[in-house]
């Protein structure tokens, strides 16, 4: 599939445009109710399967089908990622009504990081062929890990970026309206909003690890990956506003995820001995998710002790000062260890998080 320079360039455009509707819809801070987010998750739901039948009408079937397998994949992978967005929120307490502006302007820079993996990705695949076993092995990786409790954890008190932004710029405990930055006294200084910017960042960095090569297994075409990752990221906002609440629901994604991701490791790795069609690869992808949820909702996780649900909390961001509270981590084994983690995290007594802080 040969994508001319002006595709790219109507696509990135396209973007822009249906970026600064979202932010102009959303102008004035409030908190996002329900039915508002799945409004909004209507839209963008539809305008990543509408693009399937653009690619389709351009590249053919196949092409279509590589597309949506690759939405499909991402956006699965995103629902996973809500319950660590959640974790920085109720780690920095963000109040519920700058939630949408943190997570718009995590979006805008994962659209970028994204790319720029997406990028690398295909170019090592293109130079050396070894790669697709190598990202095939990686996978495999990844999925007997996430099915094993996993020991990947994100650690937002010791958050390399966050530590470094405090080491740049002072910040400030509490929160000032909507600003990232503003200044005191004549210099500059950060509010709480832009450290929680800076984690969401790095937890895309993370995110991006297990996903651009598990789309890539899908299709090399670097456009079809992008516009597929970007499409389903996009949504992502009002996802997290749509689900909040029930994220600790779905505590059956996590294996559910963790089979895809096996499934495609075993596809890449076998892809010279035996090709599986693009068409098996969707419904595999399919069915899995359909029933990872539907067996979640079905026999719903026992209940925990205490907790607060996934969404912002107002009051002060940095009780024990600008280096932070307590250490926040999150088992890559799926929703159930992320969620029991959040409550735990959320329950912590003044007294015990001192004794959990590191400082830098």
């Amino acid at each position: 599939m040969n994508v001319p320079v002006w595709a790219w360039i109507a696509f990135l455009a396209g973007v822009i445009v249906v970026l600064a509707i979202d932010l102009f819809a959303h102008r004035r801070e409030s908190v996002i109710g329900f039915r508002e987010a799945a409004r909004w998750s209507a839209l963008w739901v539809g305008l990543g399967l509408g693009f399937a039948g653009v690619v389709w009408i351009w590249g053919g079937s196949a092409a279509a089908g590589q597309y949506t397998s690759a939405w499909l994949l991402e956006k699965s992978l995103s629902v996973d990622n809500l319950f660590v967005f959640a974790l920085i929120f109720s780690y920095f307490k963000v109040p519920e009504h700058l939630l949408h502006r943190v997570l718009f302007f995590g979006v805008l820079g994962a659209l970028v990081l994204r790319f720029a993996f997406i990028a690398a990705g295909s170019a090592l695949l293109h130079s050396f062929d070894f790669m697709l076993y190598v990202f095939g092995a990686f996978l495999l990786f990844t999925a007997v890990r996430m099915l094993r409790g996993g020991d990947e954890q994100v650690d937002v008190g010791r958050n390399v970026a966050v530590r470094g932004l405090r080491r740049i710029v002072p910040v400030t405990d509490d929160y000032v309206g909507h600003r990232f930055l503003f200044r005191q006294a004549g210099r500059l200084v950060a509010t709480p909003l832009l450290a929680v910017l800076v984690a969401i960042e790095t937890a895309d960095v993370l995110f991006a690890v297990d996903s651009v090569p598990a789309a890539l297994s899908v299709t090399n075409e670097t456009f079809l990956v992008y516009s597929s990752n970007a499409l389903a990221i996009l949504g992502l906002r009002s996802l997290y506003f749509l689900l909040a609440g029930m994220l600790e629901r779905f505590h059956h994604l996590g294996t559910g995820l963790a089979i895809i991701l096996a499934f495609i490791g075993v596809k890449m790795i076998i892809t010279e001995v035996a090709h599986i069609p693009t068409g098996v690869s969707l419904a595999v992808i399919a069915v899995v998710l359909a029933a990872s949820v539907t067996a979640s909702l079905l026999r719903p996780p026992a209940p925990s002790a205490g907790g607060d649900g996934p969404g912002g909390q107002s009051g002060s961001a940095l009780p024990d000062g600008p280096d932070g509270p307590e250490r926040v981590a999150v088992a890559a084994g799926g929703p159930a260890e992320k969620s029991a983690t959040m409550s735990r995290s959320s329950t912590t007594s003044s007294s015990d998080r001192a004794t959990e802080v590191t400082r830098s």
